[in-house]
């Protein structure tokens, strides 16, 4: 019976360009620094952890399809190259059949902006060549073109917890033979319009952006290696299940945990929105680690940024198991569970 590994990952955060900088900014322990983010007719600006520029220009920038391309499209090409260039086929080995996974909550809002700016000063000249890049859809045919042999692309739009949706979608191709490996990337941009949102959902919490690759195979990349064991099925909000709920049988989905098992949260510094998810692991009493009170509030980037975190734990052999917990905002549910083998 075939079985899914995570043969590599890849991540662009506040903390820099690279797992190894998320990996220093999580053993740091400090929340990075803030920077405030101009909101046109505000004299107050917004509050952001932005994204550093690369100490050197991507290569991979070059591309025809990335010269328009927003920021969003750039942290997902360096995350999803980063995992291919860790995954088991190394670097310079031919890519066959590649499935392609691009989560999104708000997606392209730079040049949503921009376009919309333009129209509405004049929309006799706005121009048609940034309305392509609006489109939810742009990132993932831009990466789609830049690695080829892709044959299946999704882009799947929801909250942060869509993001584990997209791993056992890319799962479920892999156990049917659909690809060879497959990408599951979840990114976001900063812009004043996301931070201004947020402002009005909750005051404490401080948007960010970046992205966060994983990628599967059926052929592990290293002994020992980092299995799928699970990914719940999504506990969806409604009239009959609040957030605390869904929360609570996300868990109780997961069963019981394995000796010395880190969990992986979703809790910021936003008590109001975390409350769910507290209450949830309340009695949680192994290891822990919550990558957004020292990013910020990446949406789907923060629940890729959780899944990087956790394999990447794994990997290096400082953990038996590791649990995802992704309490979406206004969706769902879903908790995934990885562990190391040999």
């Amino acid at each position: 019976m075939k079985r899914v590994f995570v043969s590599g990952c890849g991540a662009v955060s506040p903390a820099g360009w690279g797992v190894a900088a998320l990996r220093e900014a999580l053993a740091a322990g400090a929340p990075l620094p803030i920077q405030p983010l101009p909101r046109p007719g505000w004299e107050k600006a917004l509050r952001a952890r932005l994204v550093p520029n690369p100490s050197a220009r991507p290569p991979f920038l070059a591309h025809p399809r990335l010269r328009r391309s927003s920021p969003i499209t750039h942290y997902a090409a360096a995350a999803a190259l980063e995992a291919l260039a860790n995954s088991d086929r190394g670097p310079d080995a031919p890519i066959r059949r590649l499935g392609l996974i691009m989560c999104l909550q708000a997606g392209c809002v730079h040049y949503s902006y921009r376009f919309l700016a333009e129209a509405l000063a004049d929309p006799a000249t706005a121009s048609p060549l940034v309305f392509p890049e609006t489109v939810f859809a742009a990132p993932a045919s831009h990466l789609a073109a830049m690695i080829g042999h892709a044959p299946l692309v999704y882009t799947l739009i929801g909250d942060p917890a869509t993001f584990l949706q997209g791993v056992a979608i890319g799962a479920a191709w892999l156990l049917e033979g659909r690809v060879d490996s497959c990408l599951i990337i979840g990114a976001e941009e900063v812009n004043w319009l996301r931070a201004d949102a947020l402002w009005h959902l909750e005051h404490a919490a401080v948007i960010s952006g970046g992205a966060g690759a994983v990628c599967l195979s059926t052929q592990p990349f290293s002994r020992p290696a980092v299995e799928l064991a699970c990914v719940t099925e999504p506990q969806t909000y409604s009239s009959r299940k609040n957030r605390t709920d869904a929360a609570r049988a996300m868990r109780q989905a997961l069963g019981k945990p394995l000796p010395g098992e880190i969990l992986c949260d979703g809790l910021g510094d936003s008590p109001r929105t975390d409350a769910p998810e507290t209450a949830a692991w309340q009695d949680w009493r192994g290891p822990r680690v919550s990558p957004k009170r020292l990013l910020g509030e990446g949406l789907m980037a923060s629940a890729a940024w959780q899944a990087v975190v956790a394999c990447d734990q794994l990997n290096r052999g400082l953990c038996p198991a590791a649990t995802i917990s992704v309490v979406g905002c206004n969706q769902q549910a879903v908790a995934a569970r990885f562990v190391r083998v040999n």
